[in-house]
């Protein structure tokens, strides 16, 4: 029987013992595509991508409801000491990621300083649970507006 849950079953061994399903969101930048006039979807990778960025963008206390999830990225921007911050908000992305974030699986974070612009250059490197072993990569620039 094609398409029937034990093929798919069966074929979820081979990657972490997971079914990936599909994913869609909309954009958050609202653009309209051309052809249907609706808002842009996102699918799958990209609509994990907005999340995982959505994320670590989210200052704690934000959310109503939800003050515990979320980052303090931005009071890091105003850190003297680069160093010390840069550990403290890879630490900060990586529990907010895991705890909130089941769908992926965090490889690599890495957060460079540029001192000249006062900005950190974040890149997150993940694989998604239930699709071939195939890293995802989100790189942004967190930086302080004057």
């Amino acid at each position: 029987m094609i398409g029937s849950v034990a093929n798919k079953r069966s074929l979820s061994n081979e990657f972490l013992g997971k079914v990936s399903r599909s994913f869609k969101d909309l954009s958050f930048n609202f653009t309209k595509n051309p052809i249907t006039n609706d808002i842009v979807v996102l699918k799958n990778e990209e609509s994990i991508k907005q999340s995982v960025k959505n994320l670590v963008l989210t200052k704690l206390r934000e959310r109503p409801f939800r003050p515990e999830l979320g980052t303090d990225c931005t009071s890091y921007l105003f850190e003297l000491n680069k160093n010390i911050a840069s550990n403290e908000l890879i630490q900060q992305i990586e529990i907010v990621l895991e705890n909130y974030e089941s769908r992926i699986i965090l490889q690599q974070i890495d957060v460079d300083t540029d001192d000249s612009l006062n900005s950190f250059d974040i890149s997150i490197e993940y694989l998604i649970v239930g699709l071939p072993p195939e890293a995802q990569n989100l790189s942004f620039i967190l930086v302080r507006e004057s």
